[in-house]
């Protein structure tokens, strides 16, 4: 549960009651693609039940799951039809189908393949933490998030968000930890690192089970190489990787948190557990990079239009850190 994380601030206008959100969630449930359907999605049981609750609460904790499935259509088997039915037409009619026309046959094939075409089903954990205002996506992609958040904005009246921006970037704090070798309070800097030239060269170097406080480091920051990736860990309990767009990704809770769950496994265990620790690395891991930056969240986020990014203000300019 939550192997990355794409973190947004919740708009604070918003009041949130889960028996609201449940009855938004109930108009987009879940249904596998139809026959001629390439892509179907919607919100499915957390705790995989059938006719279960779409919105969980675990120890006031909201988690919520999207489903997708896509029909698997390989552009070679498509493009193979298409020229079937092109060289039918040529045999019928003594002529060559046209552009328009083959973007018609195209439609054709693809209605008569889909069908047939294999199904490919992915799912994302959606946390809202109501009382920090955060919500939270498990996923690397911010394509797959953009999806997930336009359809909360559509379904929750009043609900509108942005990601999580802070008073330094993420690039330029781990490019001064790996420099300085000192990791912010709480955390250390583990053995994996991704460094990527600014210039037109996009050269890229990368570490992998390697120690990163040797001065190999240090010259290739130097030199105009940007951290992309570092490996870190917080208080002994959590690793992750975080990335230039302050995504957290690779997280895993460590023997510690482990032990102390013991033997005991469930739905509710694994949801307690893990947002109890991830509630606590959030606030930290902002903190570590000089806390909120000024991106703000209006009246108007609401509407789908409204969904934003981070506003990466110099820190001289923006507004004291919002507290978590």
């Amino acid at each position: 549960m939550f192997k990355n994380m794409i973190i947004y601030r919740i708009a604070a206008q918003w009041v949130g009651v889960l028996e609201q959100v449940e009855q938004a969630l109930q108009k987009t449930p879940f249904m596998p693609c139809g026959a001629t359907n390439e892509k179907s999605a919607g919100w499915v049981p957390p705790r995989g039940e059938d006719h279960g609750l779409l919105a969980e609460s675990v120890g006031g904790q909201w988690v919520l799951r999207f489903m997708s499935e896509t029909k698997q259509l390989p552009a070679e088997v498509l493009n193979r039809k298409v020229q079937e039915k092109a060289d039918a037409i040529t045999k019928e009619f003594g002529r060559t189908p046209g552009k328009k026309e083959k973007r018609d046959l195209k439609d054709e094939a693809k209605l008569d393949l889909l069908p047939m075409a294999f199904t490919k089903q992915t799912s994302m954990w959606v946390w809202i933490d109501p009382q920090a205002q955060l919500l939270v996506l498990d996923t690397g992609a911010q394509g797959k998030a953009d999806e997930v958040v336009s359809l909360l904005v559509e379904s929750l009246q009043g609900f509108g968000v942005a990601l999580v921006d802070t008073q330094t970037s993420a690039q330029a704090a781990m490019a001064h930890w790996l420099l300085t070798q000192e990791a912010p309070a709480g955390f250390s800097i583990d053995r994996e690192c991704e460094l990527k030239a600014a210039d037109e060269s996009k050269a890229v170097v990368k570490y992998g089970r390697h120690p990163l406080d040797i001065d190999e480091v240090k010259q290739h920051i130097q030199h105009g190489k940007l951290p992309t990736k570092l490996a870190m860990t917080w208080d002994d309990r959590v690793s992750f990787v975080l990335t230039d767009a302050l995504q957290v990704k690779k997280v895993v809770l460590l023997d510690a948190v482990l032990d102390q769950a013991g033997d005991e496994g469930g739905f509710d265990t694994d949801v307690a557990i893990t947002t109890g620790e991830l509630a606590k690395l959030i606030p930290d891991l902002v903190k570590a990079l000089g806390g909120e930056g000024r991106a703000q969240i209006g009246q108007q986020a609401a509407t789908k239009a409204n969904v934003t990014g981070p506003a990466n203000a110099p820190a001289d300019t923006a507004p004291a850190a919002a507290p978590f």
